[in-house]
């Protein structure tokens, strides 16, 4: 087999075939396991494999895998129930992917603005945000990198500094239809929004009748030790979109509209594949295990071992760590700028971790929801051992 030759080259891939995987653990087609850190961008929250989420998503397949959203199917119908029981009261349109989900919020606003009148359509995103590389979602990702080979974007979209509410203010106007915002940044190297600024965003959207739009794609789903990131801030956005760790690693989104922002009406928006019972039936097991009590508590205690050793990692090697940034289960560490991030998670692959590389030379610790103090541990471990071996350079 040959992949280089057969599939497009859209990614840095590392030198390595994974064949399994099992709990907290993945392992290569020769046999070596590895500690996985990255559970694939935050989408694996239980883990490789969990035992209910593969014998649900067997028994579903074996009963009714795909029907057209025609009609009904009950495990959709249960999962928008807890859903949208569990955060913003709303109605659910369901999703197969993170880009899919922001471009459904966008045409929310859009549809919201045009309720308004005619000119109400701009949206704000902040500096150094990801949303996704659809045409749509692009254009509200402020990252040069990943936006300047696919101009002209898609008119309308405008930005903010994070965390800046003067900056924020200064691009409000009536015709602002929506703000997409990452509570918590991942691409750009884990940076969170403060409280202060989400709610300044909150009331400057009520002011000028604007629907605020989180992005919960990568930090949801129980990510930062709370159900949605959003209930750290006390304020609820009109509409919340999710994916990754919904599915604990099948293939599925979700947008959440509250009753301002329920506006689509049958042929505004589809989705031929979103919803279906097999990727429903794995969100069900996703958000069952997340409700279970104690479940979130325990990720707040994790989280907060593993900053605890992270700080610590921090302050043993200040000449190759610059900062270290997080919240439960979601860490960046950004290393100094002789240090490569993406080299330095090729040596972590190499001594059997994986991290996944982010923006401002950060890696991101993203482990299972599931993890335990010795894969914790271990992890530290791997990374003292990486970092005492990095020079200037890698």
């Amino acid at each position: 087999m040959n992949g280089k030759e057969h599939l497009m080259n859209t990614y840095h891939r590392f030198d390595v075939v994974f064949d399994r995987g099992k709990g907290a653990f993945i392992w290569d087609k020769d046999g070596r396991m590895y500690l996985d850190f990255g559970s694939g961008v935050a989408v694996n929250a239980l883990g490789h494999c969990h035992p209910e989420l593969v014998k649900t998503i067997k028994k579903q397949a074996e009963k009714l895998m795909h029907c057209s959203n025609l009609y009904w199917t009950e495990p959709q119908i249960e999962l928008a129930e807890m859903l949208s029981k569990n955060s913003l009261n709303g109605r659910v349109f369901f999703v197969n992917s993170g880009a899919e989900a922001i471009e459904t919020a966008i045409k929310i606003a859009r549809k919201y603005g045009k309720t308004k009148h005619e000119n109400k359509y701009r949206i704000l995103s902040a500096m150094n945000s990801f949303h996704g590389r659809t045409m749509g979602a692009l254009s509200a990702t402020w990252q040069t990198k990943y936006q300047e080979k696919f101009k002209p974007l898609v008119e309308g979209f405008e930005k903010f500094e994070l965390n800046d509410v003067k900056s924020l203010k200064a691009k409000f106007s009536n015709d602002v239809c929506g703000v997409i915002l990452e509570p918590v940044q991942g691409e750009s190297g884990i940076f969170l929004a403060n409280k202060e600024f989400v709610k300044a965003l909150r009331k400057l959207c009520d002011e000028y009748d604007a629907l605020l739009i989180f992005d919960e794609v990568q930090c949801g789903m129980g990510r930062t030790g709370k159900l949605f990131a959003y209930q750290h801030f006390d304020v609820e956005p009109d509409v919340l979109a999710v994916a990754k760790g919904l599915g604990g690693g099948f293939p599925i989104g979700a947008v959440i509209a509250n009753e301002k922002a329920d506006v689509f009406e049958p042929g505004d928006h589809g989705s031929t594949f979103g919803g279906n019972p097999l990727a429903c039936s794995a969100g069900l097991v996703v958000m069952k295990q997340l409700l279970k009590d104690g479940f979130l508590q325990r990720v707040t205690r994790m989280g907060e071992q593993l900053g605890k050793l992270l700080s610590e990692l921090w302050k043993e090697f200040p000449d190759k760590i610059e900062r270290v940034r997080g919240i439960g289960l979601m860490w960046g560490v950004q290393l100094v700028k002789e240090i490569s991030a993406n080299e330095f998670a090729k040596e972590c692959l190499n001594q059997g971790l994986l991290v996944v590389p982010a923006g401002n030379n950060t890696v991101r610790l993203l482990p299972p929801l599931i993890v335990q103090k010795k894969h914790i541990t271990q992890a530290i471990e791997i990374l003292r051992n990486v970092l005492m071996k990095v020079g200037k350079k890698i």
